[in-house]
């Protein structure tokens, strides 16, 4: 008999699309499995899960503001009316399990979970765990994670090392696929190439070294990839209009990821815990400049867990105006410690990370 299952989560693609690959690996395994996504109203979720053809649900919660402690006086109300939506959901829907893949709605969803008796499992993405999940892990019946080490966070017998799950189409291209050159029309397939990815809202600070850097960098014989998120695009084509044609594509966001990653010779990118597991797929060395206002610094600490294997470099962001394009033009220059960075990198990819997550929500489910 098919079972229902509940994916809660969202608020960055970092968790939505790991959720998404989840859900597309239950239904692989038994087309039967009813999926329902729990997220946050107004959030990326509500947008991006219907478009991968599941239904989806609200919850009005949000996070909390550490900048400004008054902006949460709304807070335990919101949290005690998301609470309500989420048993009356549970009750309604009749799941056989819940997945939490972190991001607002994943705490109330859990915690109803939880009292209706409903097995959950944490699939934690980062290699230092949130205070959300620490605390849903003491219901938790499996712990999914990335990174070794995470027993300081978690009970041991509940942890399961799957890695992160991707989307399905990373890493299914290759440099000399001709769609990838016609998709960044005008770059050069035998010119190396620097891939710059920001997030899906881009990143201030890559953004500003990298445009006082483009001279350097064209100078030395490289070709940019630059995606710089809404905020910034405007100002990088009209960077880009000073360099001769086909040296520099610029959008605020790449649709096809694949051939942005079969192009890329070197990548300079923050440290989310989705962008690491997809550049652990492909193999690409890699510059992380983790966001430094990210929950309990946890982009520092996922970048640490590569540099410790010599499978990725770190410039700290406030170091990033100083040390970014040197650092990237020493990369280049060398390329064994780019084969080696390479390798190492692979060597930490999960593929069957969905398939493995699956595997372990349809036990719980029995």
């Amino acid at each position: 008999m098919s079972k229902r299952i509940i994916i809660s989560g969202g608020g960055t693609g970092g968790h939505i699309f790991p959720a998404i690959a989840i859900a597309n690996a239950l239904k692989e395994a038994d087309p039967g499995t009813e999926i329902l996504f729990v997220g946050a109203k107004g959030r990326m979720e509500m947008e991006k899960v219907p478009q991968a053809g599941y239904s989806i649900f609200g919850l009005d919660i949000a996070g909390i503001n550490r900048s400004n402690m008054l902006a949460n006086l709304g807070f335990p109300v919101k949290l005690v009316k998301s609470l309500l939506a989420a048993r009356k959901v549970i009750r309604d829907f009749k799941p056989d399990a819940a997945v939490g893949v972190g991001g607002y709605a994943s705490g109330p969803l859990l915690l109803a979970a939880g009292f209706s008796g409903v097995p959950y499992l944490i699939q934690e993405q980062n290699s230092y765990a949130g205070v959300t999940n620490k605390f849903l892990a003491k219901k938790a019946q499996k712990i999914c994670v990335a990174y070794p080490g995470m027993e300081q966070f978690f009970p041991k017998e509940k942890l399961v090392i799957t890695g992160n799950p991707v989307r399905g189409d990373i890493g299914s291209v290759s440099k000399d696929d001709p769609r990838v050159w016609e998709y960044f029309g005008g770059l050069n397939p035998e010119i190396p190439t620097l891939l710059i990815i920001g997030g899906s809202q881009g990143a201030r600070t890559i953004n500003e070294s990298i445009d006082a850097g483009l001279e350097r960098l064209v100078a030395a014989g490289y070709q940019v990839i630059w995606q710089t998120g809404k905020l910034y695009i405007e100002k990088a084509r009209e960077r880009a209009k000073a360099f001769p044609a086909g040296r520099i594509w610029v959008s605020d966001f790449i649709s096809q990821m694949p051939y942005a990653y079969a192009a890329a010779d070197v990548v300079i990118s923050r440290a989310g815990a989705l962008s690491i597991s997809e550049l652990c797929l492909v193999g690409k060395p890699a510059i992380f400049v983790p966001l430094p206002t990210a929950a309990e610094d946890h982009q520092t600490q996922n970048a640490l867990a590569l540099v410790r294997e010599e499978a990725g470099r770190l410039v700290p962001d406030a170091e990033a105006r100083e040390k970014l394009i040197p650092e990237t033009l020493a990369l280049f220059s060398q390329p064994e410690v780019r084969k080696a960075m390479s390798r190492r990198i692979r060597q930490l990819a999960k593929p069957t990370a969905a398939r493995d997550i699956a595997g372990e929500v349809r036990k719980l489910a029995r």
